[in-house]
């Protein structure tokens, strides 16, 4: 390959046992207040990354951070990932405003991410 199929790290979410105080943290440590900031989800916008922090590892179970790589074709990518030995964890779906997100594991299990925005 000659170049990157990615746009890069897009989202890092992290799980939380504390919201409040997970919020703290992260607010000293970037400088700025969440943009998003609910019971379940705290997110800040830094220097063209998203920082989420997810309640309880959400509804998707998360136990370890999980990085979101930028791609302009989710679905061509889920397909190469599995291709190459991949599993899906989470096949892509919108989570709002045309948003696209999927995850999958590695050969270890590892939990990655993709995102595509419209």
């Amino acid at each position: 390959m000659t170049g990157s199929s990615t746009q890069g790290i897009k989202i890092m979410l992290h799980p939380v046992s504390d919201l409040a105080s997970a919020k703290a943290v992260y607010t000293a440590l970037l400088g700025i207040p969440p943009q998003a900031d609910s019971s379940y989800y705290v997110g800040f916008e830094a220097e063209g990354q998203h920082i989420g922090l997810v309640s309880g590892g959400g509804p998707q179970g998360m136990t370890s951070p999980v990085a979101f790589w930028d791609v302009p074709d989710i679905e061509a990518k889920l397909t190469e990932v599995t291709a190459a030995g991949a599993t899906v964890k989470e096949p892509a779906h919108d989570v709002g405003g045309g948003r696209m997100v999927a995850t999958f594991t590695d050969p270890d299990g590892n939990v990655l991410g993709l995102v595509q925005d419209p």
